[in-house]
């Protein structure tokens, strides 16, 4: 909620479906405005309202009585949206607007129609943090990547006087992305499922031309990736285990990373060659692996990497390192994620390269326990 500039005419919260944006935006409304305020509306645009009412009727109503901030979710279930959010925006200059979507996907369809005047956020799940902050009322200030890495001692010695990290990185793993578990932890990984299934059956069809018939090989795609992830792409092989061609797998994983249920990493982000595919495939978060996971427990080096993409994705650029560590981080940084026992072996006299170990709880030199990066955000 801080990081957001919330007097812009115009802002888009854009994000996964499940990972709170209604409730950010209901949550700011409450903290900024009393009840009963006639300058203030939410509306969800799948309300049945809006089968026979437009959002220019809306804004042009709430306007003339006094309307000064106009909240919209779920903008990507109405169509053109886009345009009449233009419109209502050239119209009403003294009118805010905050949209949210449950898909990115149509959101970033939509941009061009909203080019210079609209601000983009995107919102990632719970961070190992903010985690903390929720469940465990630990709350630490957000940390750079440079401070962590070369100043590791300050972040967890705030960390350690307030609780013992490794007690709770476990759960998260397992529970921590997603703020609904806090509603129904018994039918966590179910929902998870149910979302991911929504996204492939409804949304993909709906928002990206996806074929209807196709989805069941959408599905078997996430479900072969979730069986191997951290998965080192052999396209052919790929498209020949779901039976369509290479170019068509390679468009699913496009749409399934733009819908955040995947992590996309390529060797080398400057070769335009090279990201034609790319070279590793890991599940959007490690919650997700759990749930999607034919195994009742994933290879714990899986969930290790996976924990470590999610977390540094959400602000860096990250590239699969191949024979030189796990991880380059903004073509600075090199990682190798590992155990308590890993060593050096792997990245040896490179510069800047430092070993993530998990089970471990202070830093000794360049190696650093692996739930710092879980501050990042």
């Amino acid at each position: 909620m801080t990081s957001i500039n919330w007097t812009t005419r115009l802002l888009a919260i854009r994000g996964a479906r499940g990972i709170g944006k209604t409730t950010l935006m209901l949550q700011y409304i409450k903290q900024n405005y009393k009840a009963l305020d006639r300058q203030v509306l939410f509306c969800s645009l799948d309300s049945v309202y809006f089968s026979t009412h437009t959002i220019l009727e809306l804004a042009d109503r709430f306007y003339k009585m006094g309307g000064k901030h106009l909240f919209l979710d779920e903008v990507h279930k109405y169509a053109n949206w886009s345009q009449e959010i233009k419109e209502v925006y050239d119209a009403y200059p003294d009118m805010r607007i905050v949209l949210s979507g449950s898909s990115a996907l149509k959101l970033q369809q939509g941009d061009a129609d909203l080019s210079r005047r609209c601000v983009n956020y995107d919102m990632q799940g719970l961070s190992f943090r903010e985690y903390l902050g929720i469940y465990a009322k630990v709350n630490i200030p957000v940390f750079l990547l440079e401070d962590i890495l070369h100043h590791p001692s300050d972040l967890c010695a705030a960390v350690y006087d307030k609780c013992r990290p490794l007690q709770h990185f476990q759960q998260y793993l397992r529970y921590g992305y997603y703020p609904f578990y806090l509603d129904n932890s018994t039918d966590y990984y179910t929902l998870i499922d149910q979302v991911a299934g929504f996204i492939i059956e409804t949304e993909l069809p709906l928002l990206c031309k996806v074929d209807p018939a196709n989805t069941r090989k959408i599905k078997a795609l996430l479900n072969v990736l979730a069986m191997n992830v951290p998965y080192q792409l052999d396209m052919t092989k790929l498209a020949g285990m779901i039976q369509v061609i290479r170019t068509t797998v390679q468009e699913y994983l496009q749409h399934l990373q733009s819908a955040r249920l995947l992590n996309l990493l390529y060797s080398d982000l400057i070769s335009v060659k090279k990201m034609q595919k790319p070279d590793k495939i890991y599940l959007e978060n490690p919650n997700l692996l759990y749930a999607l996971s034919p195994v009742k427990e994933p290879h714990i080096g899986t969930v290790r990497e996976c924990f470590a993409v999610n977390q540094l994705s959400a602000s860096h650029i990250v590239e699969y390192g191949k024979a030189n560590g796990d991880f380059k981080v903004d073509s600075r940084y090199v990682l190798e994620i590992g155990g308590e026992d890993k060593t050096f072996k792997q990245i040896a006299n490179i510069p800047e390269s430092y070993i993530l170990a998990d089970d471990i709880e202070t830093p000794a030199g360049n190696k650093l326990p692996l739930w710092v990066l879980g501050f990042l955000y």
